[in-house]
């Protein structure tokens, strides 16, 4: 294991856990798998350790870093021309959309160290993170995709839509709230407690509530066409559970809906029966799909 610092691509200073094989061929190109964790999260938990070993043991590399989302709140500093600036951080400030600077920033210092092939791989937020990501660089054609091999996303859930829905009637009341601190120039205040599962800022709150237009692409609804989902062109793989999951359908239901509307042809799509949104006492099982994909 060793730690790697690095800069996103606007400057914030970023650390990761990089997890190294011993079991590497001679020659081959160099295979990584890059974590992106989700809200209120880092780089310390147990089912990157599990998910890291056994990609070591198939001799392919892990890296899980912490984004500027990292933990619910934090002081995040930028380092532009030797000058360090700080502002507020963490999973309670931030916007999503710029999480493609951190995602971007990892894949450049990756490459740097000389890995060929990586794959993607999100929980929760950080698969919203990914996807848009991996969109942004398609509509650039951004020569980095030559490097993505595969995208694995760990309970994708809808965020817009699982807001809207745990609201109910009182989310009107919640965005009014929002847009009248907007106007005041009040972004970086709290919203009420019983407006989202954690602290959460105005700015952060209206960029999941109205302002979601990038990363509304979750709609697991009949008539959606999971438009983004199916834009993916690498092999996709795809995991939820069914305890205690932030879905609105059940487990089963929502992979057969994902199965019939994604066409990928190098798709693995399915939930881990027993599984919470976390994966806990389940990483060993989750490890070894994920690394059954990357050699299929």
């Amino acid at each position: 294991m060793k730690n790697i610092d690095f800069l996103a691509t606007d400057g914030v200073m970023l650390n990761g856990i990089l997890y190294e094989s011993n079991h590497k061929e001679q020659g081959k190109e160099k295979t990584i798998i890059l974590s992106v964790h989700g809200m209120t999260s880092d780089c310390l938990k147990k089912r990157d350790q599990i998910i890291g070993k056994k990609a070591n043991q198939a001799g392919i590399d892990y890296f899980c870093f912490n984004n500027r989302g990292s933990e619910l709140a934090k002081y995040i500093q930028k380092n532009i021309e030797n000058q360090k600036e700080k502002k507020l951080g963490g999973t309670t400030y931030e916007d999503v959309l710029e999480s493609y600077e951190d995602i971007v920033g990892a894949i450049l210092k990756l490459k740097e160290l000389g890995y060929q092939n990586i794959y993607l791989q999100g929980h929760s937020l950080g698969c919203t993170k990914i996807v848009y990501t991996y969109q942004e660089l398609k509509e650039e054609k951004d020569t980095l995709l030559e490097n993505i091999k595969g995208i694995i996303l760990l309970s994708l859930i809808d965020i817009p839509g699982t807001l809207q829905f745990y609201l109910g009637e009182k989310f009107i009341d919640y965005l009014k709230i929002a847009d009248e601190k907007e106007k005041e120039g009040k972004l970086l205040e709290l919203m009420p407690k019983e407006a989202f599962i954690h602290p959460i800022s105005v700015k952060t709150f209206l960029r999941y509530a109205r302002d979601n237009q990038e990363i509304d692409f979750a709609n697991y609804g009949k008539d959606s066409k999971l438009e983004k989902l199916n834009n993916i062109e690498v092999p996709l793989f795809m995991r939820w559970g069914n305890v205690k999951e932030m879905i609105l359908q059940e487990a089963e239901e929502l992979v057969n809906i994902v199965n019939n509307t994604i066409s990928n042809p190098h798709k693995d799509i399915d939930y881990i029966d027993g599984a919470n949104h976390s994966y806990e006492e389940k990483e060993e099982k989750l490890a070894e799909q994920i690394l059954a994909f990357i050699k299929k």
